[in-house]
């Protein structure tokens, strides 16, 4: 029973990663992007804890845990380089 809702769930966040690199590529201001990009890194930690969680392997969660020390990182650069227009002083 678990397997079926992992994979349903995998599913539909896969369905709201490729809605979030609809609106990357489409959206009209620089912020669309931005906050598309953010929560497109979110949905790929998702889809990676419930590949852990059905393959019953710790191993992704690293790696889950790894994607958002990045994607947090990278976010406030480019929200830094946007405000001031250089990300190092």
């Amino acid at each position: 029973m678990l397997n079926i809702v992992v994979m349903l769930v995998g599913a539909i966040v896969g369905v709201a990663l490729l809605l979030n690199m609809w609106r990357f590529m489409k959206g009209p201001h620089m912020l669309d992007r931005i906050i598309a990009l953010d929560t497109m890194y979110i949905n790929a930690i998702a889809l990676i804890v419930l590949l852990g969680l059905y393959m019953g392997s710790p191993l992704y969660y690293e790696g889950a845990l790894f994607i958002a020390m990045l994607g947090f990182v990278s976010t406030s650069a480019v929200c830094k380089f946007l405000l001031r227009g250089d990300i190092i002083e």
